[in-house]
């Protein structure tokens, strides 16, 4: 049985989504407030935590940075309907996905599940057929491992990091629109699509020897993005 941290403030809210995840099959924990949140997640890391973004102690932004600190634990976060900057700003310190309030608690536990799959082995149709690591100049990616290295060194990937450049090495020279990177990486079939934006940029941050000139993800403009696998000696020319 997966285990789901539950932090919000608001009781009403706590029992309420509580109340969904149980019948949804989840064992619940439930913090109040930030410090309690980032000492029950060191103590016991969950499988998922349900992060309400306006806490009292400790705001949600600095529990999911230590969360971060801890492993690659799923974090998604509950914002306000309207505060852009502050979803951008939790996809920025790691949070896999957001719910803005008020939500469904239906859509909340979907939301639940569909981040757990991914965290989790993907499916086979997902993989290479022979289940072999993916290759592109300094970039080494293991699906099955769920681990990517570049040079060498393993890269600090949130889930949808590690997915989004996985569907990037299957799909080199590929010019892909945000909106089929939002079904194809998030399997939504709606968003918001600046999630993408965020997470193109977080990625390129990890893998460019210059985010501010990438050669990798190159941005198609009118269309969206398109993963350039560099010549086999380039990898080693660009380490920065």
């Amino acid at each position: 049985m997966k285990r789901i941290l539950v932090v919000d403030d608001d009781p009403t809210v706590s029992e309420v989504v509580t109340g969904y995840l149980e019948r949804g099959g989840f064992a619940v924990d439930v913090a109040a407030d930030g410090p309690a949140a980032a000492a029950r997640a060191a103590a016991q890391p969950p499988d998922l935590v349900v992060l309400d973004l306006m806490l009292p102690g400790m705001d949600g932004l600095e529990v999911c940075r230590r969360i971060r600190e801890n492993g690659p634990i799923p974090v998604i976060m509950l914002t306000a309907r309207g505060d852009e900057e502050d979803r951008i700003l939790g996809l920025e310190v790691g949070a896999d996905d957001y719910v803005t309030k008020p939500f469904s608690p239906r859509e909340l536990v979907l939301r639940v599940q569909s981040v757990l799959r991914r965290a989790g082995a993907l499916a086979a149709a997902q993989r290479a057929p022979d289940g072999s690591r993916l290759r592109a100049g300094p970039l080494a990616l293991d699906p099955h491992a769920r681990r990517a290295t570049r040079h060498g060194t393993e890269l600090a990937l949130t889930i949808r990091e590690f997915d989004l450049l996985e569907y990037f090495l299957r799909n080199p020279g590929q010019a892909t629109s945000r909106e089929e990177l939002m079904r194809r990486v998030w399997g939504w079939e709606f968003g918001d699509l600046s999630t993408v934006t965020v997470h193109v940029r977080r990625l390129r941050e990890k893998i460019e020897g210059d985010p501010a000139r990438p050669r990798l993800i190159s941005t198609v403009w009118g269309v969206g993005y398109r993963f350039d696998p560099p010549p086999a000696q380039d990898g080693a020319d660009h380490a920065g």
